[in-house]
């Protein structure tokens, strides 16, 4: 019994779209050693993580309500060996970079071959780093457009910030998302301006929305 339990590779997936949670799930109904656990948001998504401890988490960019990113920055805070694989739509290589640098072990598109998020769960819980293959080509000739992508001039809280922005969140909804002051946000916000050529805070809003950020 011992060595079963040992064998069991316990995944949690955090993803607001209960198709490709549904699609997660078959990719492994016939593995009975994985046990799925999910949740729709950062939010119930941290409290699963801190409750279920899986051997790896699976994080959607785009969540309801803070990014995965913000999601993978509270998670690492209080357990940095946390393995996890982030899963989105956005297959920008300045994004994968950003995960990688932010220590997301994989990342995996979601319009890439299903079978690519079954390898990249092995070799993440094995203790190996996965980037599926095509994403991987595009990071590796792609450093000139990554370096000129606003998001690589950004760190991971600004990024954040000026997601929420770009989602119609005024400051002080910004503040209260992100448990953080008021001050904070708006000299973020101030700081944003200038690194993005934001002429007031409705370019700044587009510059997020062209971004994609969601």
């Amino acid at each position: 019994m011992q060595n079963i339990a040992k064998s069991t590779t316990r995944i949690l997936i955090v993803d607001d779209h209960p198709v490709v949670v549904s699609g997660c799930r078959s990719l492994f109904a016939s593995d009975a050693t994985v046990k799925i656990d999910e949740a729709a948001d950062a939010k119930s998504g941290h409290k699963a993580f801190l409750t279920r401890r899986p051997d790896v988490t699976i994080i959607d960019i785009k969540l309801p309500d803070v990014s995965g990113f913000e999601l993978m920055r509270r998670i690492r805070k209080g357990d940095p060996d946390a393995k996890i694989i982030m899963f989105s739509m956005n297959d920008d290589p300045a994004f994968v970079v950003r995960a990688v640098e932010m220590g997301a072990q994989g990342y995996v598109a979601k319009g890439d071959d299903p079978r690519t998020l079954v390898k990249a769960v092995r070799k993440v819980a094995s203790g190996e780093n996965f980037i599926s293959p095509q994403l991987a080509e595009a990071v590796t000739f792609s450093g000139a457009s990554i370096k000129a992508n606003p998001a690589s001039q950004m760190t991971a809280r600004e990024l954040e910030i000026l997601r929420l922005l770009g989602r119609g969140h005024k400051i002080v909804e910004v503040a209260d998302a992100l448990d953080i002051s008021y001050k904070t946000v708006a000299n973020t916000t101030s700081l944003l301006k200038q690194k993005l050529g934001a002429k007031n805070h409705s370019d700044l809003i587009r510059i997020a929305v062209e971004m994609e950020l969601g």
